[in-house]
């Protein structure tokens, strides 16, 4: 049998570990938040949440509310009192330097942000070696699940494919034009472009996103460790500019005409042809409807659509210099969706959704265009 004594020192003992543990954890965590910039952030409008929080929001990042993954790590699901609904960016164990850097970047570059087609950061946790960034839930997936998975309602409807489009367009534009500096996306891809409940566009992941200047108008590709639909010349320079968001958004303009992967391959006279090579040749051959699918569309919507098919074929130029700026495409893909939401012709093609969603035909895209030349260089995150 064991002595009162021995019984005494095991728990005295165990005691004294459990309390050094917990005094050893809250100094960790305490250090993390200073490492981090806490004592900075606390005083700004970002939310700070403990790890506590969020373990217990996710229910401790359970497989079950995992909404994605990535190189960087995993995205989660958490619901917090009140029945909020929000996103935890979780960052991977490996190569921790680096990925925190990635992540304090990404929250350096998303608080210069303030556009209602941007994913809202919601919070951070700094209590982690790497900080946690919580953003708003999008309940709607992802532009590429609607494209290539899903047999999605919403897509049916070219004017909805349009407008999608123009509101991507119209964050770019944004981000390079009116955020002083301005910035480079660098990953815009279908996959970080998300839809909302009401299926307007949120775009997502600014990971890879830079600052430019006038006096630094390219960054090296080594600073930018995103895949993106990256332009043809990064091939050869190893640069990276404002340009390379417009063929990225030329490469989404091309999905979402033809609703083809990149992936995808034409076989044409025992070639097989690249979709983006064989999608441009069809535009400037004039033989468009051989990759695209008219199907219910009018005459006027088709004409339309060919507009926005010549755009795709300029922002897909190999050179950067003769490809147009964002604010360029995005003012004509405005006019193409408001002369065709004007139009009656196509009213009865659109679905249920589609009926929805055209109450009030482009109002949210308009105001958008207004709305830039008030903004500020920076915003709230609310």
């Amino acid at each position: 049998m064991y002595s009162l004594a021995g019984i005494i020192l095991a728990l005295s003992f165990l005691i004294v570990s459990a309390l050094a543990f917990h005094t050893w954890k809250r100094r960790s965590k305490e250090k993390n938040f200073k490492r981090n910039g806490g004592v900075l952030l606390k005083y700004h409008r970002v939310r700070i949440f403990t790890e506590v929080e969020l373990a217990k929001a996710t229910n401790n990042y359970d497989v079950s509310n995992k909404l994605g993954e990535g190189s960087f790590g995993s995205v989660y699901r958490g619901r917090i009192a009140g029945n909020t609904v929000f996103a935890v960016k979780k960052p991977k164990d490996m190569h921790k330097s680096l990925i925190k850097g990635d992540f304090q970047h990404e929250h350096e570059i998303v608080v210069q942000i303030n556009h209602k087609n941007v994913v809202k950061l919601h919070g951070i946790c700094l209590e982690t070696r790497i900080p946690l960034l919580v953003y708003e839930y999008i309940s709607n997936g992802t532009l590429f699940q609607h494209i290539h998975q899903n047999a999605s309602t919403i897509l049916k409807s070219w004017k909805n494919r349009l407008r999608i489009a123009t509101e991507v367009a119209l964050v770019l534009d944004y981000m390079h034009s009116c955020v002083e500096p301005a910035i480079i996306h660098g990953d815009i891809k279908s996959m970080n472009i998300l839809l909302d409940q009401n299926y307007s566009v949120k775009v997502s992941n600014f990971g890879t996103s830079v600052p430019i200047s006038p006096v630094r108008s390219h960054v090296l590709a080594n600073e930018i460790q995103g895949t993106g639909y990256i332009n043809p010349e990064y091939l050869t320079t190893s640069m990276i500019t404002i340009k390379s968001d417009v063929h990225s958004f030329g490469v989404v303009l091309v999905e979402l005409l033809t609703g083809k992967k990149l992936t995808s391959f034409i076989t044409k006279a025992r070639e097989s042809i690249n979709i983006i090579h064989y999608f441009i040749s069809s535009v400037k051959d004039k033989t468009f409807s051989n990759v695209i699918n008219f199907e219910d569309a009018s005459e006027d919507v088709m004409e339309r659509i060919e507009m926005v098919a010549v755009i795709a074929v300029k922002c897909l130029d190999q050179s950067g210099a003769r490809r147009p700026a964002m604010r360029e495409v995005a003012e004509q893909l405005t006019r193409i969706n408001c002369e065709l939401n004007s139009s009656t012709v196509d009213g009865n093609n659109e679905g249920t959704e589609g009926e929805v969603l055209e109450e009030n035909p482009y109002s949210h895209a308009t105001s958008i265009t207004s709305e830039m030349s008030q903004h500020g260089t920076t915003g709230s995150l609310f």
